[in-house]
């Protein structure tokens, strides 16, 4: 049976050079299962591979998309796995890579369980959000599921909405649709997840914030300002930019909230991961 390699781990651990070493003794290409890299607005403030590791191995998902498309998991599902379909057919292992928990969940196990969106009940927590303010669902979240509110980005208004919207429109758990019965897939999969000593993660993650700054993340943010309501746009590294732009902070406090930031953005994916014991731990 062919075999999925997924390499999985926190922003900063590495996993883009790690992927590409191994993709290359494979003689594999590497499936990006990012959700961000998938976007061709956004490169520097997604650490997207270099031309140069482009250029090594062939990179799938890799600024395939445009942040104006309604992109999910579940769309990702769907493409990620006819192209593996596709790709088995040449190669007996391939190579995934990327730190979207929510992404690698779709392709391993499918979410096609999960409801339709409820519109209206969407439109009601959306005014909730802007009359009370994120922390009013938070808490609403954190009693009807606990689960949900120690698992999901809560830093994220739109995740706290959905898991408030699925929970409110089905009386079941947002939760529980992640714990449904696995879909089989034709091919084995093999997840490791790279792992750093915690100050020696928050060092790199500090420091390629420094190394974006000064490759024109500031531009690149500058340049997306348009879009900044689409869901795209609500990621580390721009959010904090857009604040600075409308005067809240100067650039140096901006800077401190990236770094912040990633680091909390590191510490819930490995929350998500710790609960998964099929992952293998690879200590760089």
């Amino acid at each position: 049976m062919p075999l999925l390699k997924v390499i999985l781990g926190p922003t900063a651990v590495g996993k883009t050079e790690y992927a590409i070493k191994v993709a290359e003794e494979l003689g594999s290409p590497v499936i990006s299962c990012d959700s961000r890299q998938i976007f061709k607005e956004m490169s520097v403030g997604t650490a997207k591979p270099t031309d140069e590791q482009l250029a090594r191995v062939k990179h799938f998902f890799i600024g395939t998309h445009s942040i104006t498309e309604n992109y999910t998991a579940g769309l990702y599902e769907i493409e990620a796995l006819s192209l593996l379909e596709e790709l088995f057919r040449s190669h007996d292992v391939l190579v995934m890579a990327g730190g979207s928990g929510l992404y690698v969940d779709a392709l391993c196990n499918g979410l096609d369980d999960f409801p339709a969106a409820d519109l209206q009940l969407r439109d009601e927590l959306n005014g909730r959000l802007k009359r009370e303010g994120v922390e009013s669902l938070r808490r609403e979240l954190k009693l009807l599921d606990p689960q949900s509110y120690e698992d999901i980005d809560i830093a994220n208004a739109q995740r706290v909405v959905r898991a408030l919207e699925v929970t409110l429109s089905t009386g079941r758990k947002f939760s529980s649709f992640k714990t449904a019965p696995h879909k089989k897939r034709s091919f084995e999969i093999e997840k490791v997840c790279l792992v750093r000593p915690r100050e020696v993660l928050y060092e790199r993650i500090d420091r390629r914030v420094d190394e974006m700054m000064a490759r024109g993340l500031e531009e690149e943010a500058r340049s997306l300002l348009p879009y900044r309501s689409l869901p795209a746009m609500n990621t580390v590294g721009y959010k904090e930019l857009f604040g600075y732009f409308d005067g809240e902070y100067d650039l140096e406090e901006a800077t401190r909230l990236i770094k912040r930031n990633t680091r909390h953005y590191a510490k819930r994916q490995m929350t998500w991961w710790r609960r998964d014991p099929s992952i293998e731990w690879i200590e760089l």
